[in-house]
């Protein structure tokens, strides 16, 4: 049996904002920002979730003009159910939190 590690907060959060940016490319600065994790921790979790397969990372021209080509991100399936997972676990956290304090 494999023995799955808990997924830490950051990567939680990343999850998450990679589900709120839809199916499209992501780049890491845009994924930085709306996720609130510095680029010390994002890089190498955006590596590591690729190389679990929740990740698909390419190569993509910059909208500007002489800009150099930029690394976007996306989630694959797997990547989808997962970060759906959490989200629900999430839900359901804050559900009873707001039972406890209504209660």
């Amino acid at each position: 049996m494999v023995r799955q590690r808990a997924l830490s907060p950051a990567a939680r959060l990343l999850l998450a904002a990679l589900l709120d940016a839809g199916p499209g490319w992501t780049h890491g600065y845009e994924l930085s920002r709306s996720a609130g994790i510095k680029s010390g921790t994002l890089y190498p979790l955006l590596i590591r979730l690729e190389g679990q397969g929740y990740l698909e990372a390419e190569w993509r021209p910059s909208a500007e003009p002489g800009r150099p080509p930029r690394h976007a991100y996306r989630l694959t399936e797997a990547g989808r159910r997962l970060a759906l997972a959490h989200a629900s676990e999430r839900c359901s956290a804050l559900a009873g939190d707001l039972r406890e304090t209504i209660a």
